[in-house]
């Protein structure tokens, strides 16, 4: 999306902040699903709208002993 590491918080919007269309939300879950090997609800996935609600779903959905 273009933006440096050192401009992103756990706050950052896709939408707001980094204007991702729906299409980059959709790579960016499919990313993410290939990343840490699980997969994300449709319905879930339109809840991931900032960086935290996503570092907050990995985490909660991650295998037991992969934290």
């Amino acid at each position: 999306m273009g933006v440096k590491e050192e401009e992103l918080s756990r706050d950052t919007s896709f939408v707001n902040d980094l204007n991702a269309d729906s299409l980059d939300q959709v790579e960016l879950v499919m990313e993410l699903e290939e990343a840490f090997e699980m997969s994300i609800p449709d319905e879930e996935a339109e809840k991931l709208q900032t960086i935290g609600l996503v570092i907050e779903y990995i985490l909660s959905h991650l295998p037991s002993g992969s934290k």
